[in-house]
C-alpha cells in the first residue's frame, strides 16, 4: 500500500525530503504540504508540481505520516493546532531539535512519534539522518517507515539526548565550510586557474584530506604536521575561540 505524506512547514527542508524522494523514485498516494508564506509555498510548486496544497495544518496533519518542518519556538503551538486531526494510527515525525518526544507525546493522542536530525546532504540522497522513536512505536511500523527514510541516505537509530549534538557537529556543519570553499574557488581563479579547474582542485584534496585524517593510522596532529607550512596558522587560535563560542553558545539554546 503507498504512503501518504504531510508536511507542516514548506521551506528548506521540506523542499530536500521532497527532492530526496523524486530522485530515489519513491512512490507515494499523495502529498500535502501546509505552509502559510505564500512566496515560499509557490517557490515549492514550482519546483515540485506533484504535491497539494493544504489549506490548513489541519488537513496536512489528516495524511499518514506527518512532517512537522518547523522552527522549535513554533513546536509546541503547531502540535495544539494539530491534535484533532491527529489518531493513533498517525505517525509523526518532527524535524526540529529540542523539543522532546515526551512534550510531543503529552499533546498529541499517537505513540507513533519520531524525532529526527535531518542533514542537506539528503538532497542528493547522501544524507546522515539520526532518528529516535518513541517507547511506543512498534518495531515493524518502525521498519517501514526507516524503508522510507532512508530513501535520504544514511539514516540510524540514536538516543534523543544525543539528537541536538548531531544538529551542531553533523546537520549544521556543511555551512562551516560552504562559504569557504566558494572563497577558495575565487582565489584559485584570481591565482589562474580556470573555474573548473579550481572546483576539481578544492573538491579533489578535500575529499582526500578528510581520508587521511580520519583514516590513516595518524594522530590528529601528525596528520598536521605533514604539511610545514600553514598560511592561517596565526588565525588558529581565533578561529576555535570562534567555533567554541558560536557551537557551544548555540547548542545551550537547542538542547531540551
Amino acid at each position: 500500500m503507498k504512503t501518504t505524506l504531510g508536511f507542516i512547514g514548506g521551506g528548506r527542508i521540506t523542499k530536500i525530503f521532497l527532492q530526496a524522494f523524486k530522485n530515489a523514485d519513491v512512490e507515494l498516494e499523495s502529498v500535502k504540504v501546509y505552509e502559510p508564506n505564500a512566496e515560499t509555498l509557490d517557490k515549492l510548486v514550482a519546483a515540485f508540481p506533484v504535491f497539494e496544497k493544504a489549506e490548513t495544518a489541519m488537513e496536512a496533519a489528516g495524511q499518514q505520516i506527518v512532517f512537522l518542518a518547523v522552527h522549535p519556538p513554533v513546536m509546541m503551538e503547531t502540535l495544539q493546532n494539530i491534535k484533532d486531526a491527529i489518531t493513533e494510527s498517525t505517525i509523526v515525525v518532527s524535524l526540529a531539535p529540542k523539543i522532546t518526544l515526551e512534550k510531543m507525546a503529552a499533546v498529541l493522542p499517537t505513540e507513533k512519534l519520531v524525532r529526527m536530525i535531518p542533514n542537506a546532504t539528503s538532497y542528493i540522497n547522501e544524507g546522515f539522518n539520526p532518528v529516535t522513536f518513541h517507547a511506543g512505536f512498534q518495531k515493524e511500523e518502525k521498519k517501514q517507515l526507516m524503508q522510507l527514510l532512508k530513501s535520504l541516505g544514511k539514516t540510524f537509530e540514536t538516543g534523543e539526548t544525543k539528537l541536538e549534538s548531531y544538529a551542531i557537529v553533523s546537520a549544521m556543519l556543511p555551512t562551516y565550510f560552504w562559504f569557504q570553499w566558494q572563497e577558495l574557488e575565487k582565489i584559485a581563479m584570481e591565482t589562474g586557474l580556470t573555474h573548473k579547474e579550481a572546483q576539481k582542485a578544492i573538491k579533489s584534496t578535500m575529499k582526500r584530506a578528510v581520508k587521511l585524517y580520519f583514516n590513516s593510522d595518524l594522530t590528529a596532529q601528525e596528520v598536521m604536521d605533514l604539511i610545514p607550512v600553514k598560511p592561517i596558522g596565526e588565525n588558529e587560535t581565533e578561529i576555535k575561540t570562534i567555533l567554541n563560542s558560536k557551537l557551544l553558545g548555540l547548542f545551550g539554546k537547542i538542547k531540551p
